[in-house]
């Protein structure tokens, strides 16, 4: 049974919905230091787990069913399990923390919160692959994560958590945080390992996959920030505790990141399959005097939703049968004073700038999509376009080196599917018949006063 349908059977309030783990004390005074994280059970995981032998280790996460929170919900033990052993290599765990989807903003948070709950992580799943290095690659803008993480590293040395023979288990490990200088191609884990390893980020040709020769050519796992953050507390509970939440195919809790025309916009930490309508409930719902138009579910690289698929469950399952993403869980509310043609520009503007040129379909087809998109939004555009836009998006869609060109072409399709005639509005009415400074999200003007007011201009 989903959570919609237990919710509705039930009764249960929304409120109750929310299951507060790795955001459990992010309120409380310096949540961010040792031991406020000691007071809420920290690195008690650890210890029940190298109590186990690796192999088991591995096998408990697996069964645990927990999937990677980065965007393709692989499952984490899996991951782990793909690491050869006995081939004389050394491994690495790298943990993407390069946070950079539009709208996403749940890693971020976590590591300026609790970023004790990721290092923890990071120990248990170094004794499981058997690695002795671990490296974070955070986001470099965020400067002040970066001291906060730099510290919680020191005081992890300090407690004998990290560095020679961790807690008298044989397990030796050096944590590196690395600070990157901001480009989101380095979201794609073997553009972040080029990165880490000093080269030009641009993602690799696969196979070889990074389990069999990732960084340094040698046996790499890379998991994002809130997967490796989640074991601990797998391990502490106990994977039925942790399986009692969530769906059947996708368990467990995850940080949503709510925002856009919404009244209380934030991190919302839920099971799995928990809908939209219930994180809007929580959340006062859309700004006052206004409507849901579109949303993403997973931030802008996933096909958008309309007001139709409020109900639609929050997990992997049910967002890839309505046709979408589950993505990063990015829920990014319009209200109906947003021109749909005006937001897919400047998202198709951002992918275009941010690929790296490698490959020619995402190269050219995000700047042509771009030089069409600000035609059309400007009133000088062609119905033919349309069908030019369309085939565009096709000939990127599936067929760049990585996501980037699929998630260019995803607000490409899903909007024409849902808004075309917005779309024709612009061409048959020679220009955008909307204003821009009532919508409050995507005005120009950096002097316009009415720029990131969340009212009605």
């Amino acid at each position: 049974m989903t959570l919609a349908a237990e919710i509705d059977k039930n009764g249960t309030s929304p409120e109750k919905l929310l299951s507060p783990v790795l955001s459990s004390f992010w309120d409380e005074p310096e949540s961010w230091t040792l031991d406020t994280y000691h007071r809420h059970d920290g690195y008690e995981g650890l210890r029940k787990a190298l109590a186990m032998e690796p192999d088991d280790l591995i096998a408990y996460v697996k069964d645990s069913g927990l999937r990677g929170r980065g965007g393709a919900g692989f499952p984490t033990g899996m991951k782990w399990q793909f690491i050869p052993q006995g081939d004389g290599k050394p491994h690495y765990l790298v943990v993407n923390a390069d946070e950079s989807e539009p709208g996403t903003c749940k890693d971020i948070p976590l590591l300026f919160a609790n970023p004790h709950s990721l290092i923890e992580g990071i120990v248990i799943a170094c004794y499981a692959i058997r690695s002795s290095h671990a490296f974070i690659y955070l986001r470099g803008e965020v400067v002040p994560v970066l001291r906060r993480l730099h510290e919680a590293v020191r005081e992890a040395y300090e407690a004998g958590y990290l560095g020679t023979n961790v807690l008298g288990s044989g397990l030796d490990l050096e944590l590196t945080v690395h600070a990157g200088a901001g480009a989101y191609i380095c979201g794609e884990e073997t553009a972040l390992l080029d990165s880490l390893e000093g080269r030009r980020g641009q993602p690799r040709l696969r196979p070889p996959f990074p389990a069999v020769a990732g960084l340094y050519a040698c046996p790499t796992v890379v998991n994002n920030v809130e997967s490796i953050a989640s074991v601990p507390a797998i391990l502490n509970r106990g994977k039925d505790w942790f399986k009692s939440m969530g769906s059947e195919k996708s368990p467990g809790f995850t940080l949503y990141s709510l925002s856009g025309h919404v009244t209380s916009p934030g991190q919302y930490e839920a099971p799995l399959g928990i809908t939209l309508r219930q994180l809007l409930d929580m959340s006062g719902g859309i700004r006052e005097g206004h409507r849901l138009k579109f949303w993403t579910p997973g931030g802008s690289s996933t096909p958008m939703f309309t007001d139709e698929h409020l109900d639609v469950p929050l997990d992997y399952e049910g967002v890839g049968a309505a046709g979408s993403m589950l993505g990063t869980k990015a829920l990014q509310c319009f209200d109906e004073t947003t021109c749909v043609v005006r937001a897919v520009t400047r998202w198709t503007e951002f992918y275009a700038h941010e690929s790296c040129g490698k490959c020619t379909p995402c190269r050219e087809g995000t700047y042509w999509l771009v030089q069409l998109l600000r035609d059309i939004e400007a009133g000088k555009g062609q119905m033919a376009d349309l069908d030019k836009l369309n085939d565009i998006a096709d000939n990127i869609n599936g067929k760049s080196f990585c996501a980037l060109g699929d998630g260019a072409a995803s607000p490409i399709f899903s909007s024409l599917k849902y808004f075309r005639d917005e779309y024709e509005q612009h061409i048959t009415g020679k220009g955008c018949p909307f204003d821009p400074a009532r919508s409050t999200l995507w005005a120009d003007d950096k002097d316009d006063k009415n720029a990131h007011r969340g009212v009605n201009a």
